[in-house]
C-alpha cells in the first residue's frame, strides 16, 4: 500500500498527470470551440483536485514537474527565433512600440493602486498584485523586493493572464484592433506568457511581438513599481 502511495507521488506520475490533464483540456476545447473553455483553466481544475485527494503538497508537485519548467529557457529562445523572423515589421515602429509598453506597465500598476485604494485594501495585499502582468519569475521577484505576498502575487499573475488569453481577443475585435502588431502587444504585456500563447494562435507576427513584449513590460514594470511606493509613501 506505501509503495502504491509513494508511486503517486513520482515524477513520472506527476509528469503523467499534468501532461494528461492539459491534453484532456485541448481536447475539449476542441470539441466546444469556445475560447472561455481553456485548457490550462481544464487542466487546474483536473490536477488541483486530484493532489488534494492524494494529499500531495505543492512542493512535492513542483518537484516531479520539474521537467516541464526546464521546458521554459528553450521556449524562451524560440520566442526570440520568432522575434527574428519578424523583425522586418517592426522597422519604423520602435518608437511607438517603447511607448505602447511603457504606458502599458505604468497603467498596469497604477490601475491596481487605484482600485485597492477605491476599496480599502491593505497595503500588502496591494503591493503583492501590482506586478500582476508580467511574466512569474519577475514578478515574484517584484513582491519580494516590495515586501508583497509571493502566493497572492503568484495566483493574480495566473488569474490575468487565464483572463487575457481568453477575452483579449473578443475585445480587441470589439473595439476594431486589427493591427498583428497591436494585437501582440495588448497580449503579450498585459497577460505575459499564457496572452503569449493566445497571441501565437492568432498569427507568428502576433506572436514574436508578444514575446518581446513579456520582456520589455517585465523591465519597465520592475521599474515603475519602486516608483509608485516611494509616490505613494
Amino acid at each position: 500500500m506505501n509503495t502504491d502511495f509513494e508511486l503517486l507521488k513520482s515524477e513520472p506520475f506527476i509528469l503523467f498527470l499534468t501532461i494528461g490533464a492539459y491534453y484532456i483540456g485541448t481536447q475539449i476545447q476542441k470539441r466546444v470551440h469556445n475560447p472561455l473553455v481553456n485548457p490550462l483553466l481544464i487542466a487546474l481544475l483536473i490536477i488541483i483536485p486530484t493532489l488534494l485527494a492524494l494529499d500531495i503538497d505543492y512542493p512535492t508537485y513542483e518537484k516531479g514537474s520539474h521537467a516541464i519548467s526546464l521546458l521554459l529557457s528553450p521556449t524562451v529562445v524560440a520566442l526570440g527565433f520568432a522575434l527574428h523572423k519578424q523583425i522586418k515589421h517592426l522597422k519604423g515602429n520602435v518608437t511607438r512600440v517603447l511607448l505602447a509598453i511603457t504606458a502599458g506597465s505604468i497603467v498596469g500598476v497604477l490601475s491596481v493602486v487605484a482600485v485597492c485604494m477605491i476599496l480599502g485594501t491593505p497595503e500588502i495585499l496591494m503591493v503583492s498584485m501590482e506586478p500582476k502582468s508580467v511574466t512569474m519569475p519577475i514578478a515574484l521577484g517584484i513582491t519580494e523586493r516590495t515586501g508583497g505576498l509571493a502566493p497572492l502575487t503568484a495566483i493574480t499573475v495566473f488569474v490575468c493572464g487565464i483572463f487575457g488569453n481568453i477575452v483579449g481577443p473578443w475585445f480587441m475585435k470589439l473595439i476594431g484592433i486589427k493591427s498583428p502588431i497591436a494585437q501582440g502587444l495588448a497580449l503579450g504585456a498585459a497577460s505575459h506568457g499564457v496572452g503569449t500563447a493566445r497571441a501565437m494562435q492568432l498569427g507568428q507576427l502576433q506572436g514574436a511581438v508578444a514575446g518581446m513584449a513579456i520582456g520589455l513590460m517585465g523591465i519597465w514594470t520592475a521599474v515603475v513599481v519602486p516608483i509608485v511606493q516611494a509616490v505613494l509613501k
